[in-house]
């Protein structure tokens, strides 16, 4: 059980939204469900997901209740960087699904944690055991795992207070007279196709990411992006706004598959946290995988 006092950045926010970036990756519907049932409480209440929140306001959060597990363990083998007691940092393949969704029931990562151990976080549930974020399917890269509740707690503060950094290479479409940049411009479900997000001036949901070219090509730049957010595929759609689409994004831009076709070239070689434990600092880096390279060196 534990108790959050609302800071002024969720004022006016829907009670659901704001507990879907509070809690971390754990869905709406799972939130809703919690509400209705009395696991999350304010101001000592039950309130209705449709809540908008207020000054001073109080969330009591008790322990939900354990899910009966029907996850898979699968045999799938991690590329672990860094483990402890507290947290595992893995090195996630390209095409490799981080949790069980609609169409992925197995062969994703979370079955593959399931396998390799019994000592995950069970805030999310036992289909996302210690995920904390996601990777996109095709993104591959640096993602970090809690091996405990009061880890996952502290890491999900991390990511709503941005202090969890992390930072993507990307090959985008086009050239760069500046730079460096910031792309400030938020994000919101795109009206026309829900598998796809979009810039949303009106409705959407704050999201900035800054960027640094690293290397220029004919026709291409690979960068470097920095996400001061994280909102869903927001790299791969502030690109695109800003008419430098990644390569190979099956989802956003034009004419960006036609040197790869085989999923978007964005991959997440550095994270950075706090340790809940020590305190201190930890920042972890990985070279770009082979399928990336062959590409650059084509060009």
């Amino acid at each position: 059980m534990k108790t959050i006092k609302i800071s002024n950045e969720y004022i006016s926010y829907r009670l659901d939204k704001a507990l879907s970036l509070i809690l971390g990756d754990i869905s709406r519907n799972k939130i809703q469900e919690y509400l209705k049932d009395g696991y999350i409480l304010v101001n000592n209440k039950i309130e209705k997901p449709s809540y908008k929140l207020e000054e001073n306001d109080e969330l009591l959060i008790k322990d939900f209740p354990k899910e009966e597990s029907s996850l898979l363990a699968e045999n799938i083998p991690l590329d672990i960087v860094y483990e402890d007691d507290d947290v595992i940092v893995i090195n996630k393949p390209v095409g490799l699904v981080v949790h069980p969704g609609a169409g992925n029931h197995s062969h994703t990562m979370a079955n593959a944690l399931k396998f390799y151990s019994d000592n995950l976080s069970s805030i999310n549930g036992d289909f996302r055991p210690g995920i904390v974020h996601r990777l996109d399917k095709d993104t591959a890269g640096l993602i970090i795992v809690a091996k405990n509740n009061a880890t996952h707690e502290f890491l999900s503060s991390q990511l709503v207070d941005h202090t969890l950094g992390r930072k993507y290479y990307a090959l985008v479409l086009g050239s760069f007279k500046e730079n460096e940049g910031k792309i400030i411009a938020p994000i919101g479900r795109d009206d026309k196709n829900r598998l796809k997000m979009a810039v949303d001036l009106k409705d959407g949901k704050e999201a900035v990411t800054n960027f640094k070219v690293i290397k220029r090509y004919n026709g291409y730049t690979l960068v470097e992006c920095v996400l001061e957010t994280g909102r869903t595929h927001q790299i791969r759609v502030h690109m695109d706004y800003i008419h430098h689409p990644v390569i190979g994004d099956p989802l956003y831009g034009k004419g960006n598959r036609i040197i790869y076709k085989d999923g978007q070239l964005l991959f997440a070689h550095e994270i950075s946290f706090i340790h809940p434990k020590t305190k201190k600092k930890m920042t972890f880096n990985v070279n770009l995988p082979s399928y990336f390279t062959e590409v650059l060196k084509k060009l």
